[in-house]
């Protein structure tokens, strides 16, 4: 019996999607799994090829691009599983690091969800959790990246030390997050007027609302090379972060919802 759905979206990620296939082909987790691959109608030939390099992989073409929501959800009501890990295509799976992710979320039946310590190509640690989205929270978490990217030691440091700690938060990163499939079922799995980005965070607090525990653990280790299909469309990209973003803002702090239409129409 499959245990384990690991479905992955793609959308003219080719060459980081065979990347990611083959860190969980070579040395496969040792939980019964599935891997399916929802391709968002790539023109560089994901679809191809999955069925020519990696034919044990499922393959749902979409025909179009969803999305990253709409596409992570048809890949998991297309699986049947105890468990479903959300995976980027940009990742590269350590040997072990999902059966490790397993194990730690059985030792915990309150925990609905599990993120792991995401790291760059270099083993920079990627602060891949964070508070529940608002003004203060955002800008302290805007300025501490901005910090980090400038090559602020003490942040570096600080971020550092906090992905190295076990904790319950609000939201773990949705570019590796494992849940148990019946915590998704009650929260309503992602919800899809997100077409990228806010999606995790809001998916982890229906999570909480329906009565489970986020987890980040350092327990596993990722690699996450970050955005990637993202990159070759900045201007599409940059609108749907913008048009998410006012979303997420709508739904949680409506009363806020409008300033930050402003400040985004003044971005522009």
């Amino acid at each position: 019996m499959t245990r384990l759905a690991i479905v992955i979206v793609a959308f003219n990620a080719r060459a980081d999607l065979a990347r990611a296939l083959g860190s969980l082909t070579a040395r496969p987790p040792e939980v019964p799994h599935a891997v399916v691959v929802v391709d968002n109608a790539s023109t560089d030939g994901v679809a191809a090829m999955v069925r020519g390099d990696f034919p044990a992989v499922g393959l749902i073409e979409a025909g179009a691009n969803l999305g990253f929501a709409r596409a992570n959800n048809r890949g998991v009501q297309a699986t049947s599983s105890d468990l479903v890990l959300l995976l980027n295509p940009d990742t590269i799976v350590p040997p072990g690091a999902i059966d490790v992710m397993v194990a730690r979320l059985d030792r915990s039946p309150e925990v609905a969800a599990l993120g792991p310590r995401l790291v760059d190509g270099e083993g920079r640690a990627e602060l891949s959790f964070g508070a529940m989205y608002g003004p203060i929270s955002e800008a302290r978490r805007k300025a501490a990246l901005a910090l980090d990217a400038r090559g602020v030691g003490p942040v570096r440091a600080a971020i550092e030390r906090a992905t190295r700690r076990e904790r319950p938060v609000d939201w773990v990163s949705g570019a590796c997050l494992l849940v148990r499939r019946a915590a998704g079922d009650a929260a309503g799995w992602l919800d899809e007027r997100y077409f990228m980005y806010a999606e995790d965070v809001d998916f982890c607090a229906a999570l909480r609302a329906a009565g489970g525990v986020v987890l980040f653990s350092p327990v596993a280790e990722v690699v996450h090379l970050r955005g990637r299909s993202g990159a070759t469309r900045p201007g599409p990209t940059r609108q749907a972060w913008r048009d998410s973003h006012l979303a997420f803002y709508r739904k949680h702090r409506p009363r806020t919802a409008r300033l930050l239409d402003w400040y985004l129409r003044w971005r522009r």
